[in-house]
């Protein structure tokens, strides 16, 4: 099937996060002619925190032409240690080197706006992307013949913009989604997880008098800490400058606010309340935070949808499945389907809107059951890592055991080699390139 050749595309895509910028690169690098990207915050401004770079990842951003850049300061990881909350025991030990040499490219793990900054400033030198920050999408005013969207600057008067696809990568609070839903009848509300997170960055001079501090910052390691109804992950970043902190534990500050609330200022009484039980050395990189810099996030998450496409709109990243930490894929499953609709939107044979919802619809045949199995997947972890007293964590503790001894599976899914070969074994650009007329033909 060639690829149509008449008028210029226009997408516009709503949201600068991982998956937005991700698909107006990968859209730019395609060949769309023209891409418009509407940002509600003044900059990209990306919280300081970690962020996992697995090797689905990086082979799209590889592609895209902005993954060197990101590697330069990113870790390398070879191994990945679970260990008992309370007195930092071992549970597990999994070697992670097998990654290179299985997939092609390493496990890492990097600055959150390291990533992001590489896939922008890649984006900022394509003619066709323009960026429109300070300016909010407040819904999709038609959806026929062409989609338009009513967006409104900071400082200005509200103005509808049309175009042949619009891309709604607006997140978890997507204003989108529900609008789709409705049209559907179908009601899908985002749900609490009863999860919430703190995200702690630790400089080298914060660290740099504690020897078992310091050898955690200078190792190639991810260490998961894991205890009843909680756990913490960290790892290096920024060439071993910042030791990067992921907590998860019951949701308590959030429960009683506003369902709009996802990040509240925590206390740092509060942190170390939640984690008096863990083992000295984590207690020890807790106390180094300092009062007034404690962050707590809302973990939610929403149901499966029954589409992610309606008309010429599509939703991509959280605004259609957001997922737990626990299987470090959430910016990685974006990033997979900015790749996607790269490939079907290069693909049509021309710019009817039945052949832009035909191929929307092949973007979501490719990328739907993939992402909400991970979904399930991140979920059904985190239950595991948090059990209790009882048998069923003695079954699992003899699972790392057996693990660590002779391998095997994990029940730390993030580490599990049959999980990560589905994981970081499927291309799904190469999916969707092998398969596109095919599934085109049939729709």
């Amino acid at each position: 099937m060639n690829r149509y050749t008449g008028d210029s595309l226009h997408v516009a895509v709503i949201g600068a996060g991982m998956g937005g910028l991700a698909s107006a690169l990968a859209l730019a690098k395609h060949g769309i002619p023209c891409i418009n990207v509407y940002e509600t915050a003044s900059n990209l401004g990306f919280v300081g925190a970690g962020i996992q770079l697995a090797p689905n990842m990086a082979r799209i951003l590889d592609h895209l032409g902005c993954w060197e850049s990101i590697a330069k300061e990113a870790t390398d990881i070879k191994h990945a240690g679970i260990r008992r909350h309370n007195d930092n025991t071992e549970l597990a030990h999994v070697d992670l080197s097998y990654i290179l040499k299985e997939y092609g490219i390493p496990h890492m793990v990097g600055h959150r706006f390291s990533l992001a900054d590489a896939i922008f400033n890649a984006c900022k030198k394509e003619t066709g992307i323009t960026f429109h920050f300070s300016t909010s999408c407040t819904g999709i005013k038609s959806w026929t013949p062409k989609p338009t969207i009513t967006v409104k600057p900071r400082e200005g008067e509200p103005y509808d913009v049309s175009a042949d696809i619009v891309l709604a990568a607006d997140g978890i609070k997507s204003v989108i989604r529900p609008q789709i839903l409705k049209e559907l009848n179908v009601e899908a509300e985002v749900t609490d997880s009863g999860q919430s997170a703190y995200r702690i960055m630790l400089t080298r001079e914060q660290m740099t008098s504690d020897p078992e501090m310091l050898e955690l910052l200078d190792s190639d390691q991810v260490t998961r800490w894991i205890g009843e109804r909680r756990h913490i992950i960290a790892y290096p970043i920024s060439n071993k400058s910042i030791y990067n902190i992921s907590t998860a534990q019951p949701d308590v500050h959030f429960a009683a606010a506003p369902s709009a609330t996802y990040t509240t200022r925590g206390s740092k009484a509060d942190m170390l309340d939640n984690f008096k039980d863990f083992c000295p050395l984590v207690l020890r990189m807790l106390n180094l935070v300092p009062e007034g810099e404690v962050c707590e996030w809302k973990l939610r998450v929403h149901n499966p949808l029954p589409t992610w496409v309606r008309g010429s709109v599509a939703l991509i990243g959280d605004a259609c499945h957001p997922t737990l930490p626990h299987l470090n894929q959430g910016a990685a499953q974006a990033i997979e389907d900015a790749g996607v609709l790269a490939i079907v939107l290069s693909k049509l044979p021309d710019h009817s809107p039945d052949s832009i919802n035909k191929a929307l619809k092949v973007y979501e045949h490719v990328r739907k059951e993939r992402a909400e199995t991970l979904v399930a997947l991140a979920a059904a972890s985190g239950k595991t890592l948090h059990l209790g007293e009882g048998a069923a964590r003695e079954e699992r503790d003899k699972q790392f055991a057996a693990l660590k001894d002779k391998g095997g599976p994990s029940p730390d899914k993030a580490v599990d080699a049959e999980v990560q070969k589905m994981i970081l074994g499927t291309d799904v650009m190469r999916i969707a390139n092998d398969e596109f007329e095919a599934l085109f033909q049939k729709l």
